[in-house]
C-alpha cells in the first residue's frame, strides 16, 4: 500500500490536489504561500501498489523497432495543467530549504493534518483538507536506451526548475546542438512549454510549466530523454543553433577584452564546443549578439549616457561633462574629462595636441581627443569628444569646452593637421594661444602634391633646425631642385606653422601629433562599440596608466624622469672636451666642437637655441654649469623633473561599477538622450577601415599560393625551376 499526500494550489480555477512525493515538493508547497501562513492542510490518500496499465504497454513495446509510444504520449504531453483541467501529479520541486515550524496531528482515520497554532491567522479556505480526489495519477512508462534508442546525454529530469521559461530553452537549445538533434514545439504559452524530437515517431519530448501561475519559475512536469529516431534525424545544422544561442554561448569570450574571437572564431566555437555548423552570416550575428549581451546595445548607451556621467562626476571629483542635443532630443555632441587630469595638465608642458578618428558603430560619428605629453614623453589624454563629424560646428563646441578647462594664454600651443575646419575653429575659440601644424601630416602633403619623396632629408632637417641660419641653408637645398615645394611651404603652409625655430611660441621638441595618434590606434577595437562601452574602455586605460606611472614615479631615484635623464647624460660626456671662459657672472662662452655657443645660465639661454626651445641643458649649457660650480638639475625645466611627473599622476581615476550600483537622480533618470538620426545604411559589409590620409599609401603584398613567395601570382609561379622573387619556394624538394 502506498501512503500519499496531497495539497489543493490557491487558485481561482478548480484543480485537483498536487501530490507531494518528498521533502522538495514540501518547499514548492512553502514558497508558493503568499502570506505568512505555516500551517497547511494535507489531504491523505492510500493507494494499492500495482503496475499500471501505461507501465504495462511501455515494457511490451520496449522491444518495438518503430519506436512509437503514441499510447502514451498524447495524453500524457497535451494536458494543460496550467488551466482548470487536472492538474499535473509530477514533482514542483526547487532548490529551497524545507520548513519544520508547522505543527502535525492525527486524527481518528490515521489521516494527518496540520491544525492552526493559537493567534495564528485563519487557514486559506482553499487549502481546506481533501482527498486526492477523482483524478487518478497519470504514470509514464520507463524508457531504456538501447540498441535501437539512444539517450539525449542531458542532466535533465522530472522535477527539475529553472528561474524562467527562457532558461529552459537556453538550456534545451544547448542539449539539441551538442546531441545534433533538433526538436519542434508542440505548445507553448506564458505558462507552458511543450516541445517533442523533430521525428514524430521519436520517444524524446519534454513538458515543462510554471510552478504556480504567479511565478516565473518553469518545473519540467514530464520528460522522456530517449530518442528511438533513426541517425537520419541527427543533423549538426539544425534549427536550435540560431543566432541568439550562439552569441550566448561564446559572450563569455568577450568579457574583459576589447577584440574577441571574430566570426570565423564563433564558427570554430560553435563547430568544437556546441557540435553546430554554421555559415558566416549567422556567426557574424551571433557575435554581434554577444556584443549587445556584454557592452549594450547602441540604443540604450544614448539612455544611459546621462546617468553614467552623473556617477562620472560624482566618483571623480572635478571631472567634466558635456552632452548636448538638438531641439529633438537627439544626441549631437559629448564631452569627458576627468577632474584628476584637469588637476595634472598645470605640471605638463603646455602643448596640446588634437585630432579625431571615425566610430565604428551603428550610429558612427567621430571621437576627438585633446592630449598634452608629460615629462617622460608618454600621453597625457587631457579631454575626449564625440560629435556627428569633423566640421567647424563641431570643433568649435568642442574647443570651446577645452578653453574652459585648460584656459587661453600665450605659453599655450596647439598642434593638429591642416584640416580647414580645425584651422577655422582654432583661430575663433582661442584668441591667445599659439596654433602650428603636424610636421608628419604636411610631409605628406608634399609628398601627394608634388611627388618628390627624395627631398624629405633635406625637409625633416629643416623642421628640427634650432637657428634660423641652419634653417634657411635647408630651404635653399629644397629650393634649388623643387621651387614649387619651397613656395608652397612658405607661402601656403607657413614657415611659422611647421617649424621649430620659426614657431612663435613655445612648442618644445614637439613637432608632430604622434601623442594623438597614439591614443587613435589604441582604441582601433573599441571604436565600434556603443558609446557608454567606449567611455568605460577609456576610463579602464587611464585608470592603468596613471597607476602604472604612479608606481614609476616613485620608483625613481634621479632628479629628472627616465626619458630626459637618459637625454642629458651624453652631454655630460660630450661637455668635457670643450672650452669655457666666463664672461660676466651669469654668462659663458663655451668653445670646442662644431659649434660655438654663449651661455646664460640666469635665463637659461644658448645662441645654439637648443636650451632656449627644449628646456633643457644642451651641451654647452652643460659645460658652463661644471664651470660655475652650478648643479645642471637647477637648469632643467620643472616639467622634467620626478616631482612633476609624480605629482601628475598623485591621484586616481574611478571606475563607475555595475549599473544596479549608481545612485543616480531621478532628473539625470529621467533625461531624454535619442539616437542621432543616420543615413541609410549602404548595401554590403560595412566598412570598418579610414581612407588613407593624403599621401599615405597603403601597398597590398601579393603572395604565391604555391609556393608562399611575394610578389608573384600562382599562375606565374616558376617554382619548378626556382626563379621565384622573395622567398624561397615551400613546396620544392631539398
Amino acid at each position: 500500500m502506498d501512503l500519499v499526500l496531497s495539497y489543493t494550489p490557491p487558485l481561482n480555477k478548480k484543480c485537483s490536489p498536487l501530490v507531494l512525493k518528498d521533502d522538495e515538493d514540501v518547499a514548492a508547497l512553502l514558497a508558493s504561500r503568499s502570506d505568512s501562513t505555516c500551517k497547511i492542510p494535507l489531504g491523505v490518500t492510500v493507494e494499492p501498489t500495482e503496475v499500471c496499465a501505461y507501465e504495462k504497454s511501455g515494457q511490451e513495446s520496449s522491444d518495438d523497432t518503430d519506436g512509437s509510444h503514441d499510447g502514451f504520449r498524447d495524453n500524457y504531453f497535451d494536458v494543460d495543467y496550467c488551466d482548470s483541467e487536472p492538474t499535473d501529479v509530477g514533482s514542483s520541486r526547487q532548490t529551497l530549504p524545507v520548513f519544520r515550524n508547522a505543527e502535525r496531528t492525527s486524527n481518528d482515520n490515521g489521516a494527518s493534518a496540520t491544525q492552526p497554532a493559537e493567534g495564528n491567522p485563519p487557514v486559506d479556505p482553499l487549502l481546506q483538507v481533501t482527498g486526492a480526489g477523482s483524478d487518478e495519477p497519470v504514470n509514464v512508462p520507463t524508457i531504456e536506451a538501447s540498441d535501437s534508442t539512444f539517450s539525449d546525454g542531458s542532466d535533465l529530469h522530472e522535477g527539475k526548475y529553472f528561474n524562467t521559461k527562457k532558461d529552459l530553452k537556453r538550456k534545451l537549445s544547448d542539449i539539441a546542438m551538442k546531441g545534433n538533434f533538433e526538436f519542434r514545439t508542440r505548445k507553448s504559452n506564458r505558462s507552458l512549454w511543450v516541445i517533442e524530437c523533430i521525428n514524430p515517431n521519436c520517444s524524446w519530448r519534454l513538458r515543462a510549466s510554471k510552478i504556480v501561475p504567479e511565478s516565473t519559475k518553469f518545473v519540467i512536469r514530464k520528460y522522456v530523454g530517449v530518442h528511438s529516431c533513426s541517425l537520419l534525424n541527427r543533423n549538426a545544422n539544425h534549427r536550435q543553433a540560431t543566432y541568439v544561442v550562439i552569441g550566448e554561448q561564446v559572450a563569455p569570450q568577450y568579457v574583459g577584452v576589447e577584440k574577441g574571437p571574430g566570426p570565423k572564431g564563433v564558427q570554430t566555437f560553435a563547430r568544437t564546443e556546441l557540435g553546430a555548423q554554421i555559415s558566416y552570416y549567422k556567426a557574424w550575428r551571433g557575435r554581434k549578439h554577444a556584443h549587445t549581451l556584454i557592452r549594450g546595445s547602441p540604443e540604450q548607451s544614448f539612455h544611459v549616457l546621462p546617468s553614467y556621467f552623473h556617477m562620472l562626476e560624482k566618483l571623480n571629483p572635478g571631472t567634466v561633462t558635456r552632452i548636448e542635443v538638438d531641439g529633438e532630443s537627439r544626441f549631437k555632441y559629448l564631452f569627458l574629462a576627468f577632474g584628476v587630469a584637469i588637476r595634472g595638465f598645470r605640471y605638463m608642458r603646455k602643448v596640446v595636441g588634437i585630432d579625431g578618428t571615425f566610430l565604428k558603430g551603428q550610429y558612427r560619428g567621430v571621437l576627438l581627443v585633446a592630449t598634452a605629453q608629460d615629462g617622460n614623453g608618454q600621453c597625457y589624454p587631457l579631454a575626449w569628444g564625440i560629435v556627428d563629424s569633423e566640421n567647424e560646428d563641431a570643433w568649435s563646441w568642442f574647443l570651446t569646452q577645452l578653453k574652459e578647462i585648460i584656459g587661453d594664454t600665450d605659453e599655450l600651443a596647439l598642434i593638429s593637421d591642416r584640416a580647414p575646419s580645425i584651422k577655422k575653429a582654432i583661430s575663433t575659440v582661442f584668441e591667445k594661444a599659439h596654433h602650428g601644424a603636424c610636421a608628419w601630416h604636411v610631409a605628406q602633403n608634399i609628398k601627394n602634391k608634388f611627388k618628390c619623396a627624395d627631398i624629405m632629408g633635406s625637409y625633416w632637417s629643416a623642421v628640427n633646425a634650432y637657428r634660423c641660419e641652419d634653417f634657411t641653408g635647408y630651404m635653399i637645398e629644397i629650393s634649388n631642385r623643387y621651387p614649387r615645394v619651397a613656395e608652397y611651404l612658405e607661402n601656403e603652409v607657413g614657415f611659422e606653422k611647421w617649424s621649430r625655430c620659426h614657431y612663435p611660441g613655445l612648442r618644445y621638441n614637439i613637432t608632430t601629433t604622434n601623442m594623438v595618434e597614439s591614443l587613435n590606434s589604441m582604441l582601433v577595437n573599441a571604436r565600434d562599440f556603443p558609446y557608454v562601452a567606449l567611455l568605460d574602455v577609456i576610463q579602464e586605460k587611464m585608470s592603468k596608466w596613471w597607476n602604472d606611472r604612479r608606481i614609476v614615479a616613485t620608483a625613481i631615484t634621479t632628479p629628472l624622469t627616465p626619458s630626459q635623464e637618459s637625454e642629458l647624460r651624453p652631454r655630460f660626456a660630450q661637455s668635457n672636451g670643450r672650452h669655457t671662459a666666463q664672461l660676466n657672472p651669469i654668462t659663458y662662452h663655451v668653445k670646442g666642437g662644431e659649434l660655438e655657443g654663449v651661455v646664460d645660465i640666469f635665463n637659461k639661454t644658448c645662441t645654439c637655441k637648443e636650451f632656449d626651445i627644449d628646456k633643457l641643458p644642451c651641451v654647452h649649457a652643460v659645460a658652463a654649469a661644471h664651470h660655475a660650480q652650478v648643479s645642471v638639475y637647477s637648469l632643467v625645466s620643472p616639467y622634467y623633473t620626478k616631482e612633476y611627473y609624480l605629482l601628475a599622476y598623485g591621484e586616481t581615476i574611478y571606475p563607475v561599477g555595475s549599473q544596479s550600483q549608481w545612485d543616480v537622480p531621478n532628473e539625470v533618470v529621467t533625461r531624454i538622450v535619442l539616437p542621432r538620426e543616420v543615413k541609410e545604411k549602404k548595401r554590403g559589409r560595412p566598412k570598418t577601415s579610414r581612407f588613407p590620409s593624403v599621401g599615405e599609401f597603403r601597398k597590398r603584398k601579393n603572395r604565391c599560393g604555391k609556393c608562399g613567395a611575394y610578389r608573384h601570382y600562382k599562375k606565374k609561379c616558376n617554382s619548378q625551376t626556382g626563379s621565384t622573387e622573395g622567398n624561397p619556394p615551400t613546396n620544392v624538394p631539398g
